[in-house]
């Protein structure tokens, strides 16, 4: 007899209701560390990342932080911290970062797309004024950078150091990096190291 084990998917429950209800909901899960909760115009988000989500947010955020290291570009990592604007909207990211300097808000929010897509989640960060959006779904990255008042799908990132990026190739490191995030960071590594020589 064989068994098949499987691995836990995205559990997300979506709601109607106030910023005070919204409020409320997330006090009541502060202790279940692995829940984000977001709201915007009255909906409100609850997911529970399943075992694929978590491994491509870490890959993804390990990649990242690979490279702006390498680069020097300083930077803080801000992870899924929650992003507010009082009354009005709150996020949380897959993985976030400030660029650069310190603001109130990071420069970069990544999101993994397991159950939604990701336009929906567009107006959020725009409320909250994250320069740019980047979703991994289904082994692609679409990358979103905000102008005036709205966000237009970009081909490479447009944030000070990041724009030469690679992105080809870290799409191909975070696919190997499901299984092996060590050899993923030596190939993700190799054409950069080329660059400084």
């Amino acid at each position: 007899m064989t068994q098949t084990l499987t691995k836990p998917t995205d559990q997300r429950i979506v709601l109607q209701g106030t910023w005070e209800h919204f409020k409320h909901l997330q006090k009541g899960y502060e202790e279940i560390s692995r829940a984000k909760l977001t709201y915007y115009n009255g909906t409100i988000e609850i997911l529970m990342p399943g075992e694929d989500h978590a491994t491509f947010t870490q890959v993804i955020g390990y990649l990242i932080v690979t490279f702006l290291i390498d680069r020097g570009i300083p930077f803080k990592p801000t992870g899924d911290k929650t992003q507010e604007r009082e009354g009005e909207v709150s996020a949380q990211a897959d993985q976030s970062y400030w660029i650069g300097s310190l603001k109130p808000i990071p420069d970069l929010a990544i999101e993994v797309v397991f159950t939604s897509g990701n336009a929906a989640k567009l107006p959020k960060y725009r409320a909250l004024g994250v320069s740019e959006v980047w979703f991994w779904e289904d082994g692609t990255l679409a990358l979103y950078h905000l102008r005036q008042d709205s966000y237009q799908r970009i081909d490479r990132s447009e944030l000070p150091g990041l724009e030469a990026l690679d992105l080809d190739l870290l799409k191909r490191c975070i696919l190997i990096g499901e299984t092996d995030l060590g050899r993923a960071v030596q190939m993700f590594r190799e054409p950069q190291e080329g660059n400084h020589q």
